[in-house]
C-alpha cells in the first residue's frame, strides 16, 4: 500500500525512525518539539508550494529538519505533515489556555485602548503567565480573559463551536476564523470539544464516529459526507458547512443541499456518521 503522503513524516532527506524499514536511503531523525508562533501559517506540500492545511498560534509540531529556511514538520494535533517557514516556529512553554471566542486580539498593555499586536483565531493556544484587570498576560502581550478558556476545559456541543464560524469566508485548506474550508470547520469544532479529528474530509469519514443507516434520523452533531465534502447536522432539517457555493460558512436545508450538491456534480452522500452518543438538543 502506498503511504499517505499527508501523514507520512518523511521526505527525500529525512524520515521518522519508525519508517526505517519502509523508507530507505535517508537519515532517520528523532523530531524536536516546537510551537507555531505566528497567528496563522500555511502548511504546504513543498517549500513555496500550495497550502494544504493551516496551523494556528500555539499548535505543537514535531520538526524533522530545517532546510533553506523551511521546516519539515508533523502537526501533533492530527499527524498532518508539510512545510512551514522556520521563522514561524519557536520553543515555548506548554499552553494553558485556548481562544474560545470566534477571534481575539493580543494587546501591548492590559488596556483595550492599547495598541493591538496580534489577531488570533478561535482555537489558538496560549501560555498564560498571570491574570489581572480582566486580562491574561502572555509573553506576547495581553488578551481579554473572556475570550479564553482553560486548556483542560472542553466545550460540550460541536454545533455551537461551528456556529462561531458563520459567515467566515471560504478558503481551501483554511483552518481559522479568517478563512476556513469544510474539513477545517469540522476539525475546529470537534477539537474544541476534546474530540480528536483528522484534517481532511476523507480522513474524517474514514476515522470518525459510527456509520448510520439510510433510515436513521438526522441528529444534532452528526456529520454528512460527500466525496471531498462534509457538513454538520444542526437539527432534523438543517446543516452547517463551509462551502464554495456560498463562499462562506452558512446554514443550509439538508434535503435542498444534498440535491444541490449532486446537481452541481458533487455526487451523492457517501456516508453519515454519528459523532456524539447522546443528543445535545
Amino acid at each position: 500500500m502506498t503511504p499517505d503522503r499527508r501523514l507520512t513524516p518523511a521526505n527525500a532527506r529525512v524520515a521518522d525512525p519508525s519508517l526505517r524499514e519502509t523508507w530507505p536511503g535517508v537519515d532517520y531523525v528523532d523530531p524536536e518539539p516546537f510551537s507555531v508562533h505566528w497567528p496563522l501559517v500555511d502548511l504546504m506540500n513543498v517549500p513555496e508550494g500550495h497550502r494544504e492545511r493551516q496551523l494556528l498560534f500555539g499548535d505543537a509540531v514535531d520538526v524533522y529538519e530545517v532546510h533553506k529556511g523551511w521546516a519539515f514538520v508533523r502537526s501533533v494535533k492530527d499527524g498532518y505533515v508539510g512545510y512551514v517557514p522556520n521563522s514561524s516556529l519557536a520553543q515555548c512553554p506548554a499552553p494553558t489556555h485556548r481562544v474560545t471566542a470566534a477571534s481575539s486580539h493580543i494587546y501591548r498593555l492590559a488596556d483595550i485602548k492599547s495598541m493591538d499586536v496580534m489577531r488570533l483565531s478561535h482555537g489558538c493556544l496560549l501560555h498564560v503567565i498571570d491574570t489581572s484587570n480582566g486580562f491574561a498576560q502572555t509573553a506576547d502581550g495581553y488578551i481579554p480573559l473572556q475570550h479564553l478558556g482553560p486548556l483542560d476545559e472542553k466545550q460540550a456541543d460541536p454545533v455551537v463551536e461551528a456556529e462561531l464560524y458563520l459567515d467566515t469566508p471560504y478558503l481551501w485548506g483554511g483552518n481559522s476564523r479568517f478563512g476556513i474550508d469544510c474539513s477545517g470547520l469540522m476539525q475546529a469544532s470537534l477539537l474544541a470539544c476534546g474530540i480528536a479529528c483528522p484534517g481532511d474530509s476523507d480522513l474524517q469519514e474514514q476515522d470518525l464516529g459510527t456509520t448510520l443507516g439510510p433510515n436513521d434520523p438526522h441528529r444534532r452533531g452528526d456529520l454528512i459526507f460527500w466525496k471531498g465534502h462534509v457538513a454538520m447536522v444542526i437539527d432534523e432539517t438543517r446543516m452547517i458547512h463551509a462551502n464554495a457555493h456560498a463562499m462562506a460558512t452558512c446554514y443550509e436545508d439538508i434535503a435542498a443541499g444534498i440535491a444541490r450538491i449532486e446537481q452541481q456534480g458533487g455526487g451523492p452522500v457517501t456516508s453519515r456518521k454519528r459523532i456524539l452518543e447522546d443528543s445535545n438538543e
